[in-house]
């Protein structure tokens, strides 16, 4: 063969992957649930371009992201790279609009981001976010109702156990203060961020070795990283911690304010802890912090993320454009579902086939698809006629919930068969009360 008529083997790049129906279908289905969540809050759906000026990107999450970022020069000679989040696109849409939006601005935003990182499990080198944001607005009602919109959100989704981790970078900057290590807090805290994967001895040896830190120093930030308990009794040992700073008091009574009022919310304690080893290892942090874990497969990590950013937007622009949001991890989230068992196989979109039996009765069958699909019904309809066999055998497969099934015989009686295709049931009705059975079916 040669080589202009040579097959191309078809494959995926390692960390990148094609989603099939089976898969696209839980995907679309969790995004719908978080975009009615979002929209129930009044955030407002926007969009930004995958490629930015590499300017817009660099140093706004930290070297680790600068190096993950897939970078290159266009056909035009600019310095492009793709988006590693939607935080910082955000930040700079924000800048560009916010003169029409006005604040504060309330936004979601779901769509792809990449990251030339290693891939692990749930985490792959493309992959969705589904953020929220406010922004324009310091108050601490913005930060709360980032913890009740996540707090909904997994609700709403179907977990019962997680636990939306929630720290304060400026509890941290305080510390930090205390032991003269502000000016290696990026440092320090990005090594922080992997405690909770690497462990204290690793994250311990990495302070020391990579960041220079005395041994008292690792102890003092380790020992603070690890304190256990209840938010009010973690808030009075961490209090004198951070006494001698203002940063660190600030963060001390935000977290305060933050517990108390997602308590009088209705966020039921045991779903909402402090953590004070929750670092965040992007730069842009500045106030308070969450992370959200599934109490039944924490090992997954954290699948939803994020936090206060107040000056992020300075770089942008010389309006104060103070900000505060989260992150769903889509796809992580979506892993950690499939191994809780709370995906159902399906590869069809809609509950309802229709199979063809009779060719030259295609106007019928066309209607009365229309006539299901008009009361809200989704359904399909084989494209061909075919043994009844074999369309049902097509419909398994697919995973249709159910069969609505007519030829010449019962489209001059008025009837059709309703077959549930879990169940291998089926019941002849008449057409005009087959809407009703479906709507009572699922």
């Amino acid at each position: 063969m040669s080589s202009k008529n040579q097959l191309i083997q078809p494959r995926t790049l390692k960390g990148f992957r094609d989603f099939l129906p089976a898969a696209m279908i839980p995907r679309e289905r969790l995004i719908d649930t978080a975009k009615g969540v979002y929209r129930s809050f009044g955030f407002s759906p926007i969009d930004t371009p995958a490629l930015e000026y590499t300017e817009v990107l660099l140093g706004k999450g930290g070297a680790e992201s600068d190096k993950q970022m897939y970078r290159f020069t266009d056909h035009g000679g600019r310095d492009v790279g793709m988006r590693f989040d939607l935080t910082v696109p955000f930040a700079r849409f924000a800048a560009q609009h916010i003169g029409s939006l006005g604040t504060p601005f309330k936004r979601y935003h779901v769509g792809p981001v990449w990251r030339g990182e290693n891939t692990q499990r749930g985490r792959y080198r493309e992959f969705i976010q589904c953020d929220f944001d406010t922004i324009g607005t310091t108050s601490a009602a913005s930060d709360v109702e980032a913890a009740l919109v996540i707090h909904d959100l997994f609700s709403a989704i179907g977990f019962e156990r997680f636990t939306i981790r929630i720290n304060d970078r400026r509890l941290l900057t305080g510390l930090l203060e205390s032991i003269d290590l502000v000016e290696r807090q990026a440092t320090v805290l990005r090594i922080l961020d992997k405690l909770d994967k690497a462990g204290a001895e690793a994250v311990g040896a990495e302070l020391k070795e990579g960041a220079g830190l005395s041994d008292s120093q690792v102890s003092a930030v380790l020992q603070f990283a690890q304190l256990k308990g209840a938010p009010g009794e973690l808030l009075e040992a961490i209090e004198p911690l951070v006494s001698g700073s203002d940063v660190g008091a600030a963060g001390h009574s935000g977290l305060a304010g933050l517990f108390e009022a997602a308590a009088a919310a209705g966020i039921p304690l045991d779903r909402i802890k402090l953590d004070p080893s929750i670092a965040r290892g992007l730069d842009y942090y500045t106030g308070a912090i969450f992370e959200t874990f599934l109490d039944d497969l924490p090992g997954i990590g954290s699948c939803c993320s994020g936090g206060r950013y107040d000056d992020l937007a300075t770089v942008y622009t010389k309006q104060h454009l103070p900000g505060v949001g989260a992150s769903l991890g889509v796809d992580r989230l979506l892993a950690a579902m499939e191994e809780l068992g709370m995906i159902e196989a399906q590869a069809a979109p809609c509950p309802v086939f229709m199979p063809m039996l009779e060719g030259d009765r295609l106007g019928d069958y066309l209607a009365f698809a229309e006539e299901l699909r008009a009361a809200g019904i989704g359904v399909e309809l084989y494209p061909e006629p075919r043994k009844l066999g074999a369309q049902l055998k097509y419909a398994d497969r697919r995973g249709f919930a159910f069969a609505v099934i007519a030829g010449s015989t019962e489209f001059e009686a008025g009837t059709c068969q309703v077959k549930d295709l879990r169940a291998k049931e089926g019941v002849e009705v008449p057409r005009a009360e087959v809407i009703a059975r479906l709507r009572g079916s699922f």
